[in-house]
C-alpha cells in the first residue's frame, strides 16, 4: 500500500540548520534504501505561494503569505507500508526527526494487487463509513 504523508507545521521563515538537514538527510537515505520512502519534498515559505479557490463559478487567487493559518504544509512524502499501522509508525519516526507538527496520512488509490483496495472497492468502503 502507498500512503501520502502531508506534513503540517507552524511556518518558519528561516531555512533548516545544517544539523537539521544532515539528520533529515540520514532519515531520507535510510527510508529510500529500505524501500518505505518512495518520494519526499519540502516546501518553501508561503510568501512564495498562492491559494487558488473555486466557489461555484467564481475562482479566486490569494497570494502568500497566509498569516491567518496556524499551520501550513511543510512538505510531503509518499510512503510504502503493509498497513495503516505501519504508515503511522513511519510518520512517528519522521516527526521525531522533523519536530513540531503533524502528519496527515491518506492511503492512495492503487491498481489491484495483494493487500490493495481497487478504486471501486475503496469508494464503497468510504461510503459505508
Amino acid at each position: 500500500m502507498r500512503f501520502l504523508s502531508i506534513y503540517k507545521t507552524p511556518e518558519r521563515n528561516s531555512p533548516p540548520t545544517q544539523e537539521e538537514m544532515s539528520t533529515m538527510g540520514k532519515l531520507i537515505e535510510e527510508g529510500m534504501k529500505a524501500g518505505w520512502l518512495l518520494s519526499t519534498e519540502g516546501c518553501l515559505p508561503t510568501s512564495l505561494g498562492a491559494r487558488v479557490r473555486r466557489s461555484g463559478d467564481k475562482l479566486s487567487v490569494t497570494d502568500g503569505p497566509f498569516a491567518e493559518t496556524k499551520e501550513v504544509v511543510g512538505g510531503f512524502a509518499i510512503l510504502k507500508a503493509d498497513s495503516k499501522a505501519e504508515a503511522i509508525e513511519l510518520a512517528r519516526k519522521f516527526l521525531k526527526v522533523a519536530g513540531e507538527g503533524e502528519c496527515e496520512l491518506r492511503q492512495l488509490y492503487e491498481v489491484s494487487g495483494p493487500g490493495q483496495i481497487p478504486c471501486q472497492e475503496a469508494e464503497a468502503v468510504a461510503l459505508k463509513s
